[in-house]
């Protein structure tokens, strides 16, 4: 393995370069830093930092009576690095020198990251680089049972809008079971995992007396998948077989993230 280092790169190429190499292709629209990590001067990862949909509620809820804001804190959107350099220990490396940067280029003292379980992610890199585990929590997502599109809620506007006229509402938040049946789509729960680098003292001390550890991971067998069958029942089933790659609803969506971003 040669020398790692990290440096700010052009949106427009950390951007085609997670469209790429990215399970995920939907970027997370509050997005402040684009880093490229490179091995001997070769491009080989890039990596996104920025904040999810509620920042400030993030690390509220994370440390609640700390007085934290989002300035104090960075979450990793994404992450992907070439074919080759996944598996091994090249990705605890890159932390390594992640964390470091952010040490020497910012001043938040937490590096956020959330580990995509329903997507049977348990965040071994993570674990692998002596995060803290901060516990997990049920999210759902939407899958198109004849193309196995995996539909995230927050891109499924135009079937929100369908799915309102459909029930002569002016607005849902959730596809309905009905509406879903009809349109071949399956609700699917699964889990996300929390994980959390202090960088600082301080932050370290914050985390502590939250009670977290590094050593009390998930594994394989912690993750949960369940797929509604009526309205608030659900069974549980094995992990889908989801697309990422494919954008059949709401294309635009993905553009506004891609271009309209923080």
């Amino acid at each position: 393995m040669g020398n790692i280092h990290i440096q700010e790169i052009n949106k427009d190429t950390c951007i085609n370069f997670v469209r790429r190499y990215h399970y995920s292709k939907v970027l997370p629209r509050l997005t402040k830093h684009y880093l490229g990590v490179y091995e001997d001067k070769i491009l080989v990862g890039c990596i996104t930092l920025g904040w999810g949909t509620q920042p400030l509620q993030t690390i509220t809820k994370l440390f609640p009576n700390q007085n934290l804001t989002t300035q104090d804190y960075f979450e990793i959107g994404k992450m992907a690095f070439i074919p080759s350099k996944n598996g091994g220990n090249f990705g605890s490396k890159a932390l390594s020198v992640l964390v470091k940067w952010c040490k020497e280029n910012t001043k938040c003292i937490f590096l956020y990251t959330l580990a995509d379980g329903i997507m049977g992610k348990c965040g071994y890199v993570y674990q692998a680089s002596s995060f803290y585990y901060l516990g997990s929590f049920k999210t759902s997502v939407y899958l198109d049972i004849k193309t196995k599109e995996k539909i995230h809620p927050r891109s499924a506007k135009l079937l929100l809008d369908e799915n309102a006229k459909y029930l002569n509402k002016a607005k849902v938040c959730w596809l309905t079971h009905d509406f879903c049946k009809l349109k071949g789509i399956d609700k699917i729960n699964g889990l996300m995992f929390r994980y959390i680098m202090p960088l600082t003292k301080l932050a370290k001390s914050i985390v502590q007396e939250g009670g977290h550890k590094v050593m009390s991971y998930p594994k394989d067998k912690d993750l949960i998948f369940e797929k509604r069958i009526e309205n608030g029942k659900f069974v549980k089933i094995p992990i889908p077989d989801f697309n990422a790659k494919l954008l059949n609803y709401n294309p635009q969506r993905e553009k506004e993230n891609m271009e309209d971003m923080f």
